[in-house]
């Protein structure tokens, strides 16, 4: 049974919190689809998800390594960026099965992509733009599937 919450975020700062809080909040094992277009706040929540787990490297968008781990936080990160992936079989040649059925907790940008290697049960987090209500505004639904 899916349930959704909806958040709206006025800031940047407010979107770093809202991740900060799904992050504090995460478990091992658990599954985070961060959806959304280009310059929408998913780094931004990103960067707040993992201060949530406690992590204090500098966070970036792995665009080009596909998959970034963070290991100083209460649980493993497993931040991927799947925006670059053509073909959804490039997750069995990194091992997704070891990150998304682990012991840590993976986000991952761009889910469209790799949606079939999803596990049954996930938490769809997608950040919108609405720039009528101002430069900063973001409308962000989180499902819980």
């Amino acid at each position: 049974m899916q349930s959704s919450d909806t958040y709206i975020t006025k800031s940047a700062d407010e979107t770093f919190e809202l991740g900060r809080k799904f992050g504090s909040e995460a478990e091992a094992g658990s599954v985070f689809a961060l959806d959304g277009d280009l310059g929408a706040g998913k780094t931004v929540f990103a960067k707040g998800f993992a201060a949530g787990l406690g992590i204090t490297e500098n966070v970036s968008s792995p665009t080009f390594t596909i998959l970034q781990i963070y290991d100083s936080g209460r649980l493993e990160l497993y931040h991927y960026d799947a925006y670059r992936i053509e073909d959804p079989s490039e997750m069995e040649e990194i091992g997704y099965t070891d990150y998304f059925y682990g012991e840590g907790t993976c986000l991952v940008e761009w889910p469209g992509n790799i949606s079939e290697y999803f596990p049954e049960h996930y938490t769809k987090i997608t950040i919108e733009k609405e720039p009528e209500e101002g430069f900063d505004y973001r409308r962000i639904t989180v499902t819980r599937i």
